[in-house]
């Protein structure tokens, strides 16, 4: 579908009387692919040899998870460090703000081990003072780790 050709397409799921695709994608040769789960087996290869990203749960097996993915790299011979590692992660900073050093510390050992990028949500954002709380107590101090 991002080639020139709309051409009939059959697979083995999937069978296309025209692969169209309009508008063309505007990056070249394709739209970075996010893989999003920790499975070791199939999820986990198909990041290694598909994915210019992953995502994956910061939880106790996150280290884990990405060891298995080197592996992955390794066998095919593909650089682990091309890959984008983000996470999911639970980001609670309390009602005044009291728990953003935990919250920070939670970042800097998810930096430690290579994660980019961290997907949230703000428990309590009915307002916007967790909003701002974050805002000023998190972002400043999270730009300056190595994500």
């Amino acid at each position: 579908m991002w080639s020139d050709s709309d051409e009939p397409f059959e697979g083995k799921h999937y069978r296309l009387a025209r692969t169209l695709n309009s508008p063309q994608p505007l990056q070249d040769p394709h739209p970075p692919i996010l893989i999003g789960g920790g499975g070791e087996k199939k999820t986990l290869r198909l990041v290694a040899q598909y994915g210019d990203a992953c995502n994956l749960f910061a939880g106790p097996e996150l280290a884990h998870k990405l060891d298995v993915l080197r592996e992955h790299c390794a066998d095919i011979g593909r650089d682990y460090d091309d890959i984008e590692k983000t996470v999911m992660s639970h980001l609670d900073i309390g009602p005044d703000g009291e728990k953003a050093d935990d919250v920070l510390a939670h970042l800097e050992a998810l930096a430690v081990l290579g994660v980019q990028h961290v997907h949230t949500r703000l428990p309590l954002a009915d307002g916007t003072r967790q909003i701002e709380l974050f805002a000023e107590k998190i972002i400043p101090q999270a730009a300056r780790l190595d994500f």
